[in-house]
């Protein structure tokens, strides 16, 4: 269990952000070369929060192995709290990405999720939730819960990180990503997500249906075409920074935390174009840093704020 405070409906005093979602070793292959670090969309997300000075806490599942260790001593050494409840899988969980010539990445994964019931006793100021802890049973229907019960409590976002290989069909899959995002106030996605859940649509279209299914903010990422945010009052694309891409490896993650930060520092105030552009702007600086250095290397805060210095020097 998760409780750290037996106050409901107030945020946690020591955490701004809650990730809930899987933890494993990303092992990577590039040619002949092998090399294993810890990885997991949610936990990539959590990590790249804690680099940028926010205080996280993680509810995963991790085993008491080796690789589970080393997942834990890789986030605690960044200033993430692993949650209680997270040391109960019986062996910790792997993805294996094969690196392409042109940076991007094809995975497989050897991933059991299966999260013990939830009930919070605290809400922090943003929950966040994704990828395959969003659609893996027997841990996904408890990761809705939990949705639940927070929505109307905290700021909720949610980053689906369509994996098809490890989803039903086309059908289900659309349908659990559908009943989430109503409990949603962010909703950020990738391009290639966008077209693999609603094929056929434009990146406006499927913006325009995600927002009518109840969320406040839809982002959609172009990868070097950069970044489309919407509202149901407006909408503005945000161009990508130009930079040499070593991979791809954890920059819609570096993303999402960079955006994160900024509805955080964005408290009551609304979703005006300026707003929404600064937080594309800020988003797409992180990922960029990010794609400049193998694997998912998110930056610190001073790296973040030196780019967009220089971007406003420029």
């Amino acid at each position: 269990m998760v409780y750290l405070n037996t106050v409901p409906d107030q945020p946690h005093p020591e955490l701004d952000v809650m990730v809930v979602g899987e933890a494993l070793i990303d092992v990577v292959t590039t040619g002949s070369r092998r090399v294993e670090h810890p990885g997991g969309s949610p936990t990539n997300v959590a990590y790249g929060l804690a680099r940028l000075g926010v205080t996280t806490g993680l509810l995963t599942v991790i085993g008491p192995d080796a690789w589970g260790r080393r997942i834990e001593e890789h986030l605690t050494g960044a200033g993430v709290v692993v949650l209680p409840g997270s040391r109960s899988l019986g062996r910790t969980a792997s993805a294996t990405a094969t690196v392409r010539a042109d940076g991007s990445a094809h995975y497989d994964f050897d991933i059991s999720w299966d999260l013990a019931p939830q009930a919070p006793a605290f809400f922090p100021k943003i929950l966040h939730t994704g990828s395959i802890a969003t659609f893996l049973d027997p841990g996904a229907g408890v990761v809705k819960s939990l949705l639940g019960q927070a929505n109307g409590h905290c700021v909720i976002t949610y980053d689906p990180n369509i994996r098809p290989d490890l989803l039903g069909s086309h059908a289900e899959a659309k349908a659990i990503f559908e009943d989430l995002v109503a409990f949603t106030d962010d909703v950020k996605l990738s391009d290639e997500d966008a077209e693999w859940l609603y094929p056929g649509m434009s990146i406006p279209e499927a913006a325009a249906h995600i927002l009518g299914l109840g969320t406040g903010l839809t982002v959609i990422t172009k990868g070097a075409e950069g970044s489309y945010l919407s509202t149901p009052g407006f909408d503005v694309t945000v161009p990508a920074v130009k930079t040499n891409v070593a991979d791809t490896i954890g920059a819609g993650d570096s993303f999402m935390s960079a955006l994160i930060l900024g509805l955080l520092k964005r408290e009551t105030e609304g979703f005006a174009p300026g707003v929404l552009e600064e937080l594309g702007r800020t988003a797409v600086a992180a990922a960029a840093i990010t794609v400049q250095r193998p694997g998912a290397n998110p930056p610190s805060l001073e790296e973040l704020n030196g780019l967009l210095e220089s971007q406003r020097v420029g």
